[in-house]
């Protein structure tokens, strides 16, 4: 069935999408799946750091998505509503299992890649490299070492690079209350960080512009 609301490479939209799996299009639902599964089990193994409790979340994040769908009300993207399901759904699950203050990064070669993007200054010099990567791996660290309230808005701006508005709408606070958390963390990483690690104060400019 062809129906209204397309992307540039032809794709439906997924206010689209969301419409036809409302109506009970079953495979309108299943491309959302195949759209944000990945990026879901990647947030939850963010969280988690746990391989099955990630793939765990995410089934049940697609499940409570699927039976909730009518009351999404499209206020915000279906990508915001799934991601604030997802985060709920991995802060419970560490809850349950009575490991709420063992939250971190996961120490994996993609999640080093995004914070060296996000925090180490763009196309080194191959001398610089491996100096740069001491720095990612520092920052990874010193992120694990955050508060879960502050962890949360660094790793959602930071690494996931969501907008400040985004990141509020997910975690169900207000824009003022991300900007304060990621003021904070920010000022934490500097306290826990070796300076030495960034040379003069310019070095630390991709984590003073978080807010």
């Amino acid at each position: 069935m062809i129906r209204c609301g397309t992307l540039e490479d032809g794709r439906e939209t997924d206010a689209s999408l969301v419409a036809a799996a409302k109506s009970g299009e079953s495979e309108a639902f299943n491309e959302l799946i195949r759209r944000y599964q990945h990026r879901v089990l990647r947030v939850a193994q963010r969280i988690t750091k746990n391989q099955e409790d990630a793939e765990d979340v995410t089934q049940e994040s697609f499940q409570k998505a699927y039976l909730h769908l009518q009351d999404f009300q499209e206020k915000s993207r279906f990508s915001t509503w799934l991601m604030r399901i997802a985060i709920n759904e991995s802060f419970m699950l560490l809850r349950h299992r009575n490991r709420g203050n063992e939250v971190e990064i996961g120490d994996n070669q993609e999640t080093r890649k995004v914070a060296d993007k996000a925090f180490v200054d763009r196309q080194p010099d191959p001398e610089a490299s491996c100096w740069q990567r001491e720095r990612a791996d520092a920052l990874r660290k010193a992120i694990n070492r955050l508060n879960s309230s502050m962890r949360a808005a660094v790793v959602l701006r930071a690494l996931e690079e969501r907008s400040v508005e985004e990141t509020a709408q997910i975690l169900g606070i207000t824009t003022g209350t991300v900007k304060a958390r990621l003021f904070h963390g920010r000022r934490k990483l500097q306290t826990i960080m070796d300076p030495r690690l960034f040379g003069d104060s310019s070095s630390f400019r991709s984590a003073e512009s978080l807010t």
